[in-house]
């Protein structure tokens, strides 16, 4: 059996590792991993595959960033040639980019079946393009792997059959285990003894200038009382310098790979994002998280873990971050089947 990987962002790289080790040797099985390009930087993408031992990909399609509709298409069009010429039996997509749903479109138009990880996980907000792309590739997908049961009962409300969806666990978490002692050498310098973590990356935080104006005031405000360590996307540095914020009260890094990004989460009082993945690894962690969305795909990581979503509520956020590193924050349990082995639950599916 040929099994082709696809993956295009940071976060693909994390969830593909797992699944690509608990299906190498396994008899009669090869496997192709192929990268989009979609995020390009190479702190955001190629030192992952060294940090994350992954392989190197076969294939890089180098499609680069672009509008929404654009970037799809453009990986769609790449993508069809390497499928033809590959000819895989399975094509396996990961997480809600625009990667994932434009290889599981390719592919359910040349019949070729596509394994969705990450499957299931719903905002319930379709003005997010995430969303969009959750809700397609699942309805075209032939095997569902789901993180967690709220996936499967989004699944099953949706139509789809219970026999294609397989709840696995979260193949995040298995990178995690396997990394997390060695990231605890891997921490930045210069970093404080003592802080808070933000990262912001979505269009509706780091767009709009008035919400992004709002949030680093609150961040200045709270920086005051408590070093503020941010990690800036290229999306985010962008906007910066249009706004009228001294930058200087921020621990300003650029964006960080895998391992000691780790390391900032594993030490920090507690983390401030609007990142899906952070929220997951924050409740692994017992770390206090703080969501700048207005929602999240993730509640199992509230109703569970150590995550609260406070939306644009800038007060809010200031009661929730008192809380935290004052040490009164919830301490939170990790959700069912987060145990390091989704990937080989998977393989042995996929097998």
């Amino acid at each position: 059996m040929h099994i082709l990987h696809v993956v295009g962002a940071r976060p693909n790289f994390m969830k593909a590792a797992p699944v690509l080790c608990g299906v190498h040797g396994r008899n009669g099985t090869r496997q192709t991993l192929v990268h989009t390009g979609q995020h390009y930087d190479n702190n955001m993408s190629d030192v992952f595959f060294e940090q994350l031992q992954l392989p190197r990909p076969d294939l890089n399609l180098a499609v680069g960033s672009g509008s929404q509709a654009r970037q799809t298409a453009e990986i769609m069009v790449r993508f069809e040639a390497v499928v033809l010429e590959r000819k895989p039996d399975l094509v396996v997509v990961y997480g809600d980019v625009n990667s994932t749903v434009a290889a599981a479109l390719v592919c359910s138009k040349l019949m070729i079946p596509v394994a969705h990880v990450e499957a299931g996980l719903r905002s319930f907000d379709r003005a997010m393009p995430e969303e969009i792309n959750r809700l397609l590739t699942d309805q075209i997908s032939d095997l569902l792997f789901t993180p967690s049961q709220d996936g499967d009962e989004n699944l099953v409300r949706e139509g789809i059959v219970k026999q294609k969806i397989h709840l696995v666990g979260n193949v995040m978490i298995d990178t995690l285990i396997r990394l997390l002692e060695k990231a605890e050498h891997c921490a930045p310098p210069h970093v404080p003894e003592r802080y808070v973590l933000v990262t912001l990356h979505r269009p509706s935080n780091v767009d709009d200038l008035e919400a992004l104006q709002l949030i680093l005031e609150a961040l200045a405000e709270i920086g005051r009382d408590v070093a503020v360590v941010f990690p800036v996307h290229p999306r985010t540095r962008q906007r910066l310098g249009q706004l009228g914020i001294d930058l200087r009260i921020f621990h300003l890094l650029e964006p960080l790979p895998y391992l000691e990004f780790l390391a900032l989460q594993r030490r920090a009082s507690a983390v401030i994002t609007d990142s899906g993945g952070i929220q997951e690894e924050t409740t692994y962690l017992g770390i206090p998280c703080i969501t700048l969305r207005e929602n999240t795909e993730r509640p199992i990581t509230v109703a569970l873990g150590t995550n609260v979503v406070v939306g644009r509520d800038m007060t809010r956020l200031r009661d929730h971050l008192n809380r935290a590193v004052s040490g009164q924050w919830k301490r939170g349990r990790v959700p069912p089947l987060w145990d390091g082995h989704a990937g080989r639950r998977i393989a042995n599916i996929l097998s």
